[in-house]
């Protein structure tokens, strides 16, 4: 799955973040405006590390702030036709929260 922000979410994800103003161009480059993280470490003369820090940082801000009361996030390994099912659990839940 493909690391993504709307605006909104980004903003919110980095209200309460200290972080330098480099990181919050490269991680809204990279989770907004979906451009690629080797342009920034080439760009910016940083080591892809350096720039997935950055992107996950605020990623991560962004993934514990987004849960609402009630909602836990997991990870977990399952046969296929369980994953299935966990993954239309998944879009139903997404769908419905972004219609709240």
């Amino acid at each position: 799955m493909k690391k993504q922000l709307s605006e909104s979410q980004f903003h919110t994800a980095v209200q309460k973040l200290d972080i330098s103003q480099q990181t919050r161009r490269i991680a809204y480059g990279v989770l907004v405006e979906g451009r690629p993280q080797k342009d920034f470490a080439a760009a910016c003369g940083l080591s892809r590390g350096a720039i997935s820090q950055a992107v996950n940082r605020v990623w991560k801000a962004h993934t514990v702030r987004a849960l609402p009361p009630g909602y836990s996030r997991v990870s977990v390994i399952l046969p296929e036709h369980k994953a299935f099912v966990v993954r239309k659990w998944a879009e139903t839940t997404a769908h419905h929260l972004s219609q709240a």
